[in-house]
């Protein structure tokens, strides 16, 4: 494939593989989305709803109605929000709850940071594709809560969850796969992510100085300066808890730290951020990719991450990398038949996964959708520069956003 193609087949990834299968399957009558599709297609009524999985929904359609302007998509984005703004947040104590039971009703009322950032996510996307003044309301109110309740005042940081009344709480894991600790790279990483986006629509001061405390969190804390490679768990005082490597999120911040900087529009905090930008691409081993079981968000991931790359920096190897995943991802892990991405692919014989989830409180469409939607913002933005310097106004660079 090459870079002229990759629109085009972003375009039919999403609109006719990803968007389709969570229009028609996931929707529930009784309002929102149900928690669960199996991987075998079956539907779960009876399955808890999570606020990420409608979050990320709440997010990927307002994104998709922003840049490809389907009403169809506005109607889901708008179904998302209403149910986040009427069943999922607190009205006495704010923030968002973790779980809903079916009918709608709180089922775990904890909460967790890393669910407050993604409905800031989902609600600033909402207001950016929209206008929409309430959506953007409720961010901002949910930046606050983070800022008032979880901020560590003396040590810098985010602290992981909370009880429904912003207490003590034993459990702070974000799943059972993750360490008990009280601060986390995932975390930190998605509260980047979800100012950055708010920034968009709301260039407030305060909310820039805490982008760039993010920024630098992630070069002075949690970046390993030997390896390049992103400590994952901390306890307060920035103490690496556990030595492990998470490939997906080092892709993954890659291109979000750069995306915060770029955003914010500060050429001193660009020049910091860009050589970590490039060291951190550079030592995540995309060939892991073919080797191991990664899941379907990582392949995403390394997509725009090595995309990114290519198209600030001109480098033809991250191109490549980011094309033969892709190639990758449309021989193996889309279902053909019923939509979506699998899992992931077992090995050796690149099987689909079927056990997993295809939507569910982790299977959402957030990181396959946002793949498609970041190569076709970004190929348009370089074609525009491009068209730009064959009438002798612009570079033929790689632009920023």
């Amino acid at each position: 494939m090459q870079p002229s193609d990759f629109v085009s087949a972003a375009r039919t990834m999403l609109t006719e593989v990803i968007l389709p299968f969570w229009m028609t399957r996931m929707p529930d009558p009784r309002g929102g989305f149900y928690g669960r599709i199996d991987g075998l297609g079956n539907v779960h009524p009876e399955a808890e709803k999570g606020a990420i999985l409608n979050a990320r929904i709440l997010w990927t359609f307002s994104a998709a109605y922003r840049i490809l302007g389907d009403p169809a998509y506005l109607d889901m984005a708008t179904r998302a929000k209403c149910a986040l703004l009427d069943n999922f947040f607190d009205p006495e104590y704010g923030g968002v709850y973790w779980s809903l039971h079916p009918d709608g009703t709180p089922k775990d009322t904890k909460k967790q940071i890393y669910a407050l950032g993604f409905a800031i996510y989902g609600l600033s996307e909402y207001a950016r594709a929209t206008g929409d003044k309430s959506s953007l309301a409720h961010a901002i109110k949910l930046f606050f809560d983070i800022e008032n309740h979880s901020f560590d005042t003396e040590r810098n940081g985010y602290f992981e969850a909370f009880t429904r009344e912003w207490g003590e709480i034993a459990d702070m894991r974000l799943s059972d796969k993750d360490a008990n600790e009280r601060k986390t790279m995932n975390t930190h990483l998605h509260i980047l992510e979800p100012y950055t986006n708010l920034y968009r629509v709301w260039p407030d001061a305060r909310l820039a100085a805490a982008i760039r405390n993010l920024i630098d969190i992630f070069v002075d804390r949690i970046l390993d300066p030997q390896t390049f490679h992103l400590r994952l768990f901390f306890d307060d005082d920035w103490t690496s808890k556990v030595d492990k490597t998470s490939y997906g999120h080092d892709i993954e911040a890659s291109w979000l730290l750069h995306e915060a900087a770029l955003v914010l529009g500060d050429d001193a905090l660009l020049a910091r951020v860009e050589p970590v930008v490039r060291a951190v691409a550079q030592q995540a081993d995309s060939d892991i990719l073919y080797h191991s079981s990664c899941q379907w968000w990582e392949y995403a991931e390394t997509v725009v991450g090595y995309y990114n790359v290519w198209q600030h920096f001109g480098d033809a190897e991250a191109l490549d990398k980011a094309l033969n995943t892709w190639n990758f991802i449309e021989s193996h892990l889309v279902d053909r038949q019923q939509g979506e991405w699998f899992w992931s692919v077992t090995l050796p014989d690149y099987a689909p996964n079927r056990v997993e989830d295809k939507a569910g409180f982790w299977k959402c469409p957030y990181h396959n959708s946002r793949a498609c939607l970041e190569i076709i913002e970004r190929s348009h933005a370089i074609l525009c520069m491009h068209e730009l310097y064959l009438h002798g106004r612009e570079k033929p660079l790689h632009p920023s956003r």
